[in-house]
């Protein structure tokens, strides 16, 4: 039982899904590990520490990959870089399916088995493997730490000699894992932090971090499945754009925190809520990867709207990486755990078991995951749509038919889209140049012989002029 741990490609990605605890524990389960040389180094891992927990370090990702069973990764690899890894292998990480369908059925095709772990369901027994809530605690706490830094101003209130500087305000929007680490942290910053949630239950937790909650009367509660938000209402959205509206001109700094998962985030600061704060104010989007909350958002970019910084990060936890990385290290060995025969020292996997049920995307060669086996089909079968534009009718009586019957035939065809179709066979005619630029869709092609049939055919012309 081999594992392999690369070094990842993706840009302005400093995590690394095994540290050196994570990889003497698999060793300890029977696996072999072979990690990359370098993998770990913006982890602040080096490739010593990798050494001496047991690991074979090696210089390249196919050496690391050769007949390698199970590739432990952050980001999605490509294809190409999987290049002799053991058909069938798990290839395990945070893999981003929705919007990349394609991707997604070019593993399948490859003959890996990818497993999701965004997709871990949301239980008790898993509570141990689930990333998104690790990493987005992190990112919460990360984004209050960006935006004081860009804050430039004191955050609690001091009482001094020469005068009392006031509290920051922060506002948070969404109450979920990132939203309540975010609370935390601004609190203990000595803010006064105010908070929203379409989600009437967390009320609750908010108010027992010592925030104000806000939430609008005209929405009772938005609560979805698997302890997400559902889509508002046209309604809904616009009380909760009003209340937010009101509320964000006072705040000094706002974070936004909603996502739907396979969704692009949904909108909920404008340019003209940004532009009513005052000069100095912050906004950190947590959201920019799916497109941002904010109107303004550039993803991983700082840019500044009249005065307002807006934050659009898109790897927040990736901004504090060894305690990212630890954290989901730990979330994958509790994984591979379940995986693993511990007495036979092998990998003894349970196809019916709910926690890979949940998460295997592709496996023999197909995609299986019911949301996205439907959209991979669709990319894998492509071609037979291409044949079907092709005009054939309109080519059929061309040979050596004359051509006052062929310009007769096309008054005949009312329908725009054969109008429009008809004027490619014209063109092939090697004889028939000056009569290229004529046939437009509402025109009649023919010369002399047209006029004489359709002497008659001038009373129609007046309606036309009318319309």
């Amino acid at each position: 039982m081999k594992v392999a741990v690369l070094r990842e490609r993706d840009f302005g990605e400093s995590r690394v899904a095994a540290t050196p605890e994570t990889v003497g524990k698999l060793i300890a389960l029977g696996a072999d590990v072979a990690v990359e040389s370098g993998a770990g180094a913006l982890s602040r891992f080096p490739d010593d520490q990798y050494a001496a927990a047991g690991a074979a370090v090696v210089p390249s990702a196919a050496e690391a990959l050769r007949d390698a069973d199970i590739l432990l990764c952050v980001r999605r690899p490509s294809v190409a870089a999987l290049t002799g890894i053991r058909p069938g292998a798990l290839v395990i990480g945070t893999l981003d399916p929705y919007g990349h369908e394609a991707d997604i059925a070019a593993l399948a095709q490859a003959g890996v088995t990818a497993v999701a772990m965004e997709f871990m369901p949301r239980i008790t027994r898993a509570q141990v493997m689930d990333i998104l809530s690790s990493q987005a605690n992190l990112a919460g706490y990360q984004a209050v730490i960006e935006a004081a830094a860009v804050f430039e101003r004191a955050m609690p209130m001091m009482m001094t000699a020469a005068g009392t500087v006031r509290p920051a305000k922060a506002f948070v929007m969404g109450a979920g894992v990132a939203g309540l680490q975010a609370i935390a942290t601004a609190k203990r910053l000595g803010a006064v932090v105010s908070a929203t949630d379409v989600r009437a239950a967390a009320g609750e937790q908010v108010e027992s971090l010592g925030a104000k909650f806000i939430m609008t009367d005209a929405l009772k509660d938005a609560s979805g499945t698997g302890g997400y938000a559902r889509e508002l209402t046209p309604d809904e959205q616009a009380a909760q754009a009003e209340l937010v509206a009101g509320h964000i001109a006072k705040q000094d700094m706002v974070i936004t925190t909603a996502l739907i998962p396979g969704r692009p985030a949904p909108k909920l600061v404008t340019r003209a809520m940004v532009e009513s704060m005052a000069p100095g104010s912050v906004i950190v989007d947590l959201a920019g990867e799916r497109g941002g909350n904010v109107e303004l958002t550039v993803p991983d970019q700082v840019i500044t709207h009249q005065g307002v910084s807006i934050i659009g990060y898109t790897n927040l936890a990736g901004r504090i990486p060894t305690t990212a990385s630890q954290l989901y290290a730990r979330n994958l060995l509790s994984f591979l755990d379940t995986l693993i025969d511990k007495k036979a020292r092998t990998l003894a996997i349970d196809w019916e078991d709910e926690l890979l049920k949940a998460t295997v995307l592709t496996r023999d060669g197909a995609v299986v995951h019911p949301n996205l086996a439907a959209a991979a089909a669709l990319v894998s079968t492509p071609t037979p749509a291409a044949p079907a534009p092709v005009p054939t009718p309109a080519a059929t009586p061309a040979p050596k038919a004359p051509t006052r019957k062929s310009v007769s035939k096309a008054p005949a065809a009312p329908d725009g889209v054969l109008a429009a179709a008809a004027p490619p066979p014209k063109a092939s005619r090697p004889k028939r140049a000056p009569a290229q630029p004529n046939p437009a869709v509402g025109e009649t092609p023919p010369k002399a012989a047209a006029p004489r049939k359709r002497a008659a055919a001038k009373k129609p012309a007046a309606p036309e002029e009318g319309n």
